[in-house]
């Protein structure tokens, strides 16, 4: 943790802050999360690089927190609600990536920019189902983890490859909205004008909105030109009715567009897919962030369905139908196994070839750490190998391994690696990959697509992934989903 800290801090100038959580108090659904340190004066400066380190010394295992607002130059959008995602689907250009991760509690936070020239507040639902964390706030940063799961950026969408937009004016315009207690259902145009919207130099962009709301809701173009005419003649200055006609020809062709545009994205995703279609996979690989995006891309999959090309297995999960049959050439196959060693001598009972997947489910306490560890001294002379460790802490590490008969230079042949979740695009293909374990805390039937995604990775190496197993059962958490 501390080294995601620091890369907050020197990285991006984020002022970064030791959080811990405490779990629920007897009657509360909810956890809380609060920071480790006095954090007033830190609302007004950055914390210096010795500081960071000193905190996680002490905590090792402490969230990272980032104070929003002016001090680091971003502010959060936290949705944890379906309604929530409805109410910042239409106040978000359609076109905008925006750094996304997910948190423990099955929702996201949205990172944005800090407008320079208004002075936003951190406010909780302020808009239904979601919160703004803004100056005087706190959000939780991947890879933050606690007892309710981890903090992870979504695939693409992390601030290393997505700088912060600017937090739209359509989103500050509803925010005010709710914040000056005007009924958001049907704000009168005397309160709109109060809040500047509809007026000289917004007024084009806060119509074309409005339009893309409408179309996105489901109304025909002919309510969409009397809507626009009511609007037009309100504006201050009125805007020419010919010019509102011409956006809502423009804000309907988009959306078609966007809609034709959407199917063959997913046509052509689903055929570069091997076998299975995981919806949430085709979510995050398309960046569908959106509820009505979201939706079309369910229709978008039924369709193939009713085409032949997919069957529906269960409920978010469709196979391919194959066309035709590749030949398999057995001849030029290499059936040498892999010169993988196992604790306790079991690779004398069984062969290891490229591509294969390991699972080690055991009970809490079990030995999983233990057995991983001697596969990672036993194969770490012969074969690359890459640690992935979900819990351990660099200190915890250390005290295993000066517990081997092993010099601690040796171990350096080793790329130990801190990983909580979304392992499958840290996957080195040639390695021997161990994971350590692979966390699922909720939808344990997925454990299957999470395992899948690893092997679509692997080319010539394999995957060990352990797994926890609840007492008395049989099998690792998914049961047969993990078997197949």
């Amino acid at each position: 943790m501390m080294k995601a800290a620091l890369e907050y801090l020197k990285d991006h100038s984020l002022c970064v802050i030791p959080m811990t959580y405490d779990p629920p108090a007897p009657g509360e659904a909810k956890g809380k999360k609060r920071p480790l340190i006095r954090w007033k004066e830190y609302q007004e400066h950055l914390p210096t690089e010795q500081d960071v380190r000193k905190w996680w010394q002490q905590w090792p295992d402490a969230m990272v927190g980032v104070v929003t607002g002016a001090v680091s130059g971003i502010c959060t959008i936290d949705v944890d609600e379906q309604i929530g995602y409805e109410q910042v689907e239409n106040l978000i250009p359609d076109n905008l990536e925006i750094p996304t991760y997910t948190t423990p509690s099955g929702g996201c936070q949205m990172v944005f920019r800090m407008p320079e020239d208004i002075s936003l507040q951190s406010a909780v639902r302020n808009l239904p189902g979601c919160d703004l964390r803004a100056n005087g706030g706190i959000a939780v940063f991947p890879p933050s983890k606690n007892p309710a799961g981890s903090y992870s950026w979504m695939f693409g969408l992390s601030l290393c490859e997505v700088p912060p937009p600017p937090l739209p004016i359509a989103y500050i315009n509803k925010i005010k909205i709710y914040s000056n207690k005007v009924p958001c259902n049907n704000p009168s145009l005397q309160t709109l004008h109060s809040l500047h919207l509809l007026q000289e130099g917004t007024r084009d962009n806060d119509l074309f909105h409005l339009l893309n709301c409408l179309y996105k809701g489901g109304y025909e173009k002919e309510y969409a030109f009397q809507i626009a005419e009511i609007i037009a003649k309100n504006c201050n200055p009125a805007f020419d009715l010919k010019d509102a006609y011409a956006k809502v020809e423009s804000a309907y062709a988009r959306g078609e567009r966007k809609i034709q545009n959407l199917n063959q994205e997913v046509r052509d995703w689903v055929l570069l897919q091997e076998r299975y279609i995981y919806v949430t996979e085709c979510y995050e690989a398309l960046h569908l962030l959106h509820a009505t995006d979201k939706t079309n891309c369910r229709v978008i999959l039924h369709r193939l369905c009713k085409e032949g090309i997919l069957e529906r297995i269960s409920q978010g999960t469709f196979r391919r139908i194959e066309q035709d049959c590749a030949d398999i050439d057995i001849w030029s196959a290499d059936v040498t196994p892999l010169p993988i060693k196992y604790p306790l001598g079991l690779h004398e009972f069984v062969n290891t070839y490229p591509k294969n997947i390991i699972v080690v489910a055991g009970e809490p306490d079990a030995g999983k750490t233990a057995f991983l560890l001697n596969l990672a001294r036993l194969n770490m002379c012969q074969h690359e190998v890459v640690y992935f460790s979900s819990e351990m802490g660099r200190i915890e590490l250390r005290n295993r391994l000066e517990k081997f008969n092993v010099p601690m230079e040796e171990w350096k042949r080793v790329a130990w690696k801190e990983r909580a979740a979304d392992f499958a695009p840290m996957i080195r293909p040639n390695a021997v990959n161990i994971i350590d374990f692979l966390e699922i805390h909720e939808n344990f039937f997925e454990v299957g697509k999470l395992i899948k995604q690893i092997f679509d990775k692997l080319e010539n190496g394999i995957a060990v992934i352990a797994l926890q197993k609840p007492k008395g059962r049989d099998e690792g958490l998914g049961g047969q989903r993990g078997l197949e």
